[in-house]
């Protein structure tokens, strides 16, 4: 039963990391756990931390605490996740085949690292055309999406705190704007500054904040709520140290 235990705890925590709204989280890891045989099941999460409590027919207890470093949105595996906890509930996977699916959903890639340069770039791209910028600026934010992707991932290597990395990220993409208007390859900033910020932007965050939110997971909302907008403030802290450096060289 321990083992079972724990590999209910292994689904959840894999599942908050990869993005998932607490309540979901919660509610799986309590029907995991009814599934398994225990008759009681309190759950407690927020985005940061993991605690449960079950109790089988015996009035025995375990409690399980995780820890949650960090989280990313993964809606791939949050998928493979999601079918094998339902496949759990509905007794379709045999108990000892159920640590092996997690790890293989836990190793399983994400996508291949080219896609990720082509989607930064490209999104930068229309999101300056969208903005009203021309041609020039499309290209050259194709051409900073890409830096800026790599740049992301060489600073995930360094530091751990997202607020951070997004405020690097912003700054590598305000500085190149404006070196290329220095160069002459471009007349303004704007529109390329706006078609890469769009790919740093906290959206999917903030609208799983509202979720937990409306879900009646105060906590956990009111968590990612305030990330989200640290985010916002680090982006916008990133374009304002090197505008104000601009304007002062």
């Amino acid at each position: 039963m321990e083992n079972l235990f724990a590999c209910a705890m292994d689904i959840g925590e894999q599942m908050l990391i990869s993005g998932a709204e607490v309540h979901r989280v919660e509610e799986s890891i309590s029907r995991m756990c009814n599934a398994f045989g225990f008759i009681r099941a309190d759950v407690f999460i927020i985005t940061t931390s993991m605690v449960v409590t079950v109790f089988d027919n015996d009035g025995k207890s375990l409690t399980q605490t995780r820890r949650i470093n960090s989280t990313s949105i993964d809606y791939e595996k949050l998928h493979l996740l999601n079918d094998l906890s339902r496949r759990i509930c509905e007794n379709k996977i045999a108990p000892e085949k159920i640590k092996g699916e997690t790890e293989a959903i836990k190793r399983k890639k994400s996508y291949p690292l080219w896609a990720e340069f082509l989607s930064y770039s490209g999104i930068a791209a229309v999101f300056t055309l969208f903005f009203g910028g021309g041609l020039k600026e499309a290209a050259v934010s194709l051409i900073i999406g890409a830096i800026v992707r790599l740049g992301i991932l060489l600073s995930e290597k360094v530091f751990t705190n997202k607020i951070f990395n997004k405020f690097i990220s912003s700054v590598v993409v305000s500085l190149l704007a404006f070196v290329s208007v220095k160069l002459g390859i471009i007349t303004s900033v704007d529109n390329v500054i706006i078609g890469n910020i769009m790919t740093l932007i906290p959206g999917l965050g903030l609208t799983n904040a509202l979720r937990d939110l409306f879900t009646g997971d105060s906590i956990a909302g009111l968590l990612r709520t305030i990330e989200a907008v640290l985010i916002a403030l680090a982006i916008a802290a990133g374009y304002f140290v090197v505008a104000i450096g601009g304007a002062v060289l």
